[in-house]
């Protein structure tokens, strides 16, 4: 598997690589497929395929350095997109301006849920309307974790 290079960021991403046996990414050529930045101790999967697009998905609120997740739903968004930011341009894309599609998902689906990711889309995407798909869900991989994100990209560089 020498045509494989993996990926771990500094943080959650190295402690999630040595607990659970995963990296955050992997480039296969053009493509780079990358786990989600769900929560301290369960990342759930986050795709990023680059050169053609990029999938990437499961991404949530939880601090990158420290693994703590915030409680609250705002700051637990905000950090999930951040943290989907981050993890894009560590797999070596541009972030956000590349995302064409997004899913969500959410614990639970509410306003003010709604309101923050229209927030962070205008805040990361002001020159695009990527399409969306918003599900409401009983849990995600921790107890606290409200959000996960999953975003698709164009990344032909």
């Amino acid at each position: 598997m020498s045509h494989l290079q993996y990926f771990s960021y500094k943080g959650v991403g190295e402690t999630n690589r040595q607990k659970f046996k995963y990296s955050q990414a992997v480039r296969i050529g053009d493509r780079i497929e990358c786990a989600g930045q769900g929560e301290q101790l369960l990342v759930i999967y986050f795709c990023l395929f680059f050169s053609s697009f990029a999938d990437s998905s499961g991404t949530g609120g939880w601090n990158r350095e420290t693994g703590v997740i915030y409680r609250e739903i705002n700051e637990q968004i905000d950090q999930a997109f951040a943290n989907v930011e981050h993890n894009l341009k560590d797999a070596g894309g541009e972030g956000w301006s590349q995302v064409f599609r997004v899913n969500s998902y959410h614990v639970p689906i509410n306003d003010e849920a709604l309101a923050a990711m229209v927030r962070n889309f205008h805040k990361y995407m002001p020159g695009h309307e990527p399409i969306w798909t918003c599900v409401g869900v009983p849990r995600l991989g921790e107890d606290d974790m409200r959000v996960e994100i999953e975003v698709v990209a164009h990344a032909p560089n």
